[in-house]
């Protein structure tokens, strides 16, 4: 039985902001902040894991493997990117099945054409509207329990303009998605509009550095959407950190800096578990020392 928790906020009116997660450490890191959800993006879990672009080159195993290793490690709900549903119909039915047996609380499937791309990068174009609708429809079919959300997502604004955008999210509504994610709204404006015309709970994807406009929890729930994700925030924070930290010992010679902050390895090693593998060293130590 999927996690009803993300069913039941959204239920009850309460706005979720779930941060983007892109490997093991940020997962451990947001479930220790305690966010209501998180969200397992594919352009990142590509990259970190892949180390290439969000481009349709990431396959269903590698998507499904690190999604699952996500959900192990987080006691609150995913929301998994699953890009197109990795091909027709039948892999979209597939695509359901597996990310609902591994745990995920809301699949988002997209009505890019094959390859997709990255939502705030160039050249993408969309499927025809009747062959996302009956993906769609056969998401929801797929789904074991109704507490496992499809979210519907469209990537229309940028080559087929606004009101083509809210058209294909008022049919992906209609044919049953639980949310709905038009793509690349460029103003506040707009995400009112598309807010209002949509009949269903509305995720904004405040993506760093994209198209969309920045707007916090606040301000997106009086522009009448119901959820938000930070797919970026973390992943570019660490890479910054990182890349500073690299520098800096390139430089200097040294780890020490004072312009470069570094977690301590007690709090690191509490993060990742240590505690639990000394208590149990401690509880066995005469078996462990003969």
């Amino acid at each position: 039985m999927a996690d009803a928790r993300l069913k039941q906020k959204l239920a009850r009116g309460e706005f979720i902001v779930a941060p983007g997660v892109f490997d093991m450490i940020s997962a451990m890191l947001a479930e220790r902040v305690g966010f209501d959800a998180v969200y397992a993006s594919g352009y990142w879990l590509t990259a970190s894991y892949l180390g290439i672009p969000d481009a349709g080159i990431a396959t269903y195993t590698d998507m499904l493997n690190r999604v699952s290793r996500v959900v192990e490690k987080s006691t609150a709900p995913v929301i998994a990117d699953a890009d197109t549903g990795f091909g027709g119909l039948l892999n979209v039915q597939h695509t359901v099945r597996g990310y609902e047996k591994a745990g995920v609380s809301a699949i988002q499937i997209e009505d890019q054409e094959f390859p997709k791309k990255c939502g705030h990068t160039p050249y993408r174009r969309v499927v025809p509207l009747e062959d996302m609708v009956a993906k769609v429809k056969v998401a929801v079919d797929s789904r074991q329990s109704e507490n496992f959300l499809v979210i519907a997502r469209t990537d229309a604004r940028t080559g087929l303009g606004f009101d083509a955008a809210v058209q294909r999210g008022v049919a992906y509504a209609e044919a049953g998605a639980d949310i709905v994610f038009v793509e690349s709204l460029q103003s506040d404006d707009e995400m009112r509009r598309a807010c209002a015309a949509i009949d269903k709970p509305l995720i904004a994807n405040m993506s760093d550095g994209g198209k969309t406009p920045i707007r916090a929890a606040k301000q997106l729930a009086e522009l009448g959407y119901s959820l938000a994700i930070f797919p970026a925030m973390a992943a570019l924070a660490a890479s910054a950190a990182m890349d500073a930290a690299m520098r800096n010992l390139k430089t200097s010679g040294t780890s020490v800096s004072p312009e470069v902050p570094l977690f301590s390895f007690d709090e690191f090693c509490g993060l990742v578990g240590f505690e639990d593998v000394w208590a149990f060293e401690e509880k066995w130590r005469e078996v462990l020392q003969k």
